[in-house]
């Protein structure tokens, strides 16, 4: 049954995602294959441990890391992370947890990394039963102040983030995992939408990745945590712990495999011209458009694709990019684009897994809301947004 069908059958509202890899609006498509080996999945029985020895060696396989693992979910990632940081393998430690006494029970965060992405990533740590000590402010921290940090006896890992949500001056990572690492603590980075830059982000030297399945890599929703193996190993066992509540289903686990083995096959080369070539067709049909100018803009933390920013000339257009964002969203079918840059004029579309009808929906819904009645179509190409 595909999605359609199933708006249709429930009464649910079709939706064009146009704002990224967005969980209030499911997050992404997977490709025909992934959902298909999710669906084979669903109706047979496994020994669950093989599945999980399979992920993990699929990981090793297509990101070179010394191990990794799938769990429920980015946030599961995160918290098991720490918690594996804290308890290590020992069965008592993992059974005490969220009481930490005896262990390290402090995780330094740098205060602009102290993100919300639907809660706060703070009560990620708070789960485990962990401390979280924000270090620096919303401005930046210096290696300074994350020095004074590490002092703490008691500190069981450093948590970076890898996001657009990340404020502040950055800290570099290898910088951060260095420093980190001379005093004896483990450095976990948070890279939900990062899994096409996994081998950088462990480059950087941080001890464990935390990365999403269900964002561009296309799985059923899961979690991978990728990296050192003792730690790996440590986040694994927190199944016996806090970590049963946050464990991968079987069709996860299946689809995440499905989802790592069409990377590795794919030619990323074409994959990123054929985004590129989807932004500046769109880019130049919208920008035909009265009050509308265009630009291709690269993404802001480095994945390998750009999206198409609009600027809104509100005297010409008729209405303010905040207006425009919000008539596109209210429309039929709603339309969702990034409007964090709304009041100054800024409204951005991340393409990638829009087909040609849905950009010229979009097109067409422009061109209405700004007085244009000749709707510009979107020149068409390539395969429509679908990945391999």
């Amino acid at each position: 049954m595909r999605s359609m069908e199933l708006h249709d059958q429930y009464g649910l509202t079709p939706v064009i995602n146009a704002r990224g890899t967005f969980t209030p609006l499911g997050v992404s498509r997977s490709t025909e294959e992934v959902a298909a080996a999710a669906a084979a999945a669903l109706s047979g029985f496994f020994v669950m441990e093989e599945l999980k020895d399979l992920a993990d060696r699929t990981i090793v396989q297509v990101t070179g890391a010394e191990a990794g693992t799938v769990v429920h979910c980015t946030s599961a990632a995160i918290t098991l992370s720490v918690a594996a940081s804290m308890t290590g393998a020992a069965p008592s430690r993992i059974a005490a947890l969220p009481h930490t006494e005896g262990m390290p029970g402090t995780v330094l965060l740098p205060a602009g990394h102290a993100v919300d992405y639907g809660h706060p990533i703070v009560q990620d740590i708070r789960l485990t039963g962990a401390t979280p000590v924000l270090l620096g402010s919303d401005a930046g921290c210096s290696l300074g102040e994350l020095e004074d940090g590490l002092a703490r006896p008691d500190v069981a890992c450093l948590l970076m983030v890898s996001s657009r949500l990340t404020r502040g001056d950055d800290l570099p990572i290898a910088e951060a995992t260095e420093l980190a690492h001379r005093h004896g603590v483990p450095v976990i980075v948070d890279g939900a939408a990062q899994d096409f830059r996994i081998k950088e982000l462990l480059a950087t030297g941080a001890d464990l990745v935390a990365v999403s399945g269900q964002k561009y890599l296309g799985s059923p929703t899961a979690g991978l945590v990728i990296g050192r193996a003792d730690l790996v190993r440590a986040v694994r066992a927190q199944e016996k712990g806090i970590g049963r509540a946050m464990k991968p289903s079987k069709e996860a686990i299946v689809g995440v495999v499905a989802a790592l083995k069409a990377r590795q096959e794919m030619d990323r080369p074409a994959w990123e011209q054929e985004q590129y070539d989807k932004a500046a067709r769109f880019a130049e049909a919208a920008g035909r458009l009265p009050g509308i100018s265009t630009t291709v803009v690269a993404d802001p933390t480095g994945l390998p694709f750009p999206r198409a920013r609009l600027d809104v000339d509100s005297a010409t257009a008729g209405l303010t990019a905040a207006a425009l964002a919000e008539a596109l969203a209210s429309g039929s079918p709603p339309i969702w684009v990034m409007s964090e840059a709304k009041e100054k004029g800024e409204l951005t579309l991340e393409l990638v897994p829009l087909t040609d009808r849905e950009l010229e929906v979009i097109l067409r819904r422009l061109a209405e809301l700004v007085g244009d009645r000749d709707a510009p179509r979107a020149p068409r190409g390539g395969r429509g947004g679908r990945r391999g």
